[in-house]
């Protein structure tokens, strides 16, 4: 059933929050990342092949740990939305956003009526019946999030009607991408990248919407903070892992 949204709870109250990308389809480190201590961790349908059964798993894993599950659909496609809000994720984080329309999309596509067009449905979400369908509606459009990527220079450019569009939760920088539309192919730091980045955060701020920034470099997570930035994903597991694994080895070598 559809709990109470900590991290919605936590960026309103202006807490710090960390979050990692879970990119390795196992339900066994999704409860590890949560017990490990983040905030929330987004489940990757975007690079990675998962199938429903899996992801279904993985939510419940990030449900016992007691962290809130995001998932990165590949695309604001209502049919994927559907099927990952039924599977009892809390939110969605959707990728190359660029233009008011598609945040739009995304929201609505998340949201029952008045706010949004969700197909209806019960199953796990509403414990199988234990919330009535009216309640879990109204639960639904109350904590359940819509995390916009921009990774594209038409993102830069539409940012400040991207931000405006009610219900955009918090917005996610991908400099990786975004050094690819400025030109300078996986230069994250490039001047240009940087810049673009700086603008998202600034319209993210004018308009009151959580930015979520990506540190890359010594430095950048102290930087953030001095601008008030609360909210940073901390790359992914995968990275994570083989580095704990090189420390490891190089202790005994």
């Amino acid at each position: 059933m559809l709990q109470p949204n900590r991290l919605k709870a936590a960026l309103a109250a202006g807490r710090e929050v960390f979050g990692l990308l879970n990119s390795l389809p196992l339900p066994l480190v999704t409860e590890m990342i949560g017990y490990a201590g983040f905030d929330f961790v987004i489940l990757d349908l975007e690079h990675v092949g998962v199938n429903p059964q899996t992801l279904e798993n993985m939510i419940r894993a990030a449900e016992c740990a007691g962290i809130t599950a995001l998932v990165r659909v590949p695309r604001a496609a209502p049919d994927i939305i559907l099927r990952v809000l039924d599977a009892g994720a809390q939110g969605i984080v959707v990728p190359h956003v660029r233009s008011r329309a598609e945040a739009e999309l995304a929201v609505n596509s998340t949201r029952y009526h008045p706010l949004g067009t969700r197909g209806i449905t019960g199953g796990r979400t509403t414990g199988f019946g234990t919330l009535t369908l009216p309640a879990y509606f109204q639960r639904a459009n109350w904590e359940l999030m819509v995390v916009a990527m921009i990774e594209d220079r038409e993102g830069v450019d539409a940012i400040d009607e991207i931000v405006a569009v009610p219900g955009i939760d918090m917005v996610l920088e991908g400099a990786i991408d975004l050094s690819q539309s400025f030109g300078v192919p996986a230069d994250a730091q490039h001047p240009s990248v940087q810049a673009a980045i700086q603008r998202i955060a600034q319209a993210c701020q004018a308009r009151g919407v959580p930015f979520c920034a990506i540190p890359r470099a010594i430095g950048q997570c102290e930087h953030w903070r001095e601008l008030g930035v609360h909210a940073f994903l901390l790359g992914d597991d995968r990275a994570t892992a083989f580095r704990a694994m090189k420390q490891l080895l190089t202790g005994y070598r």
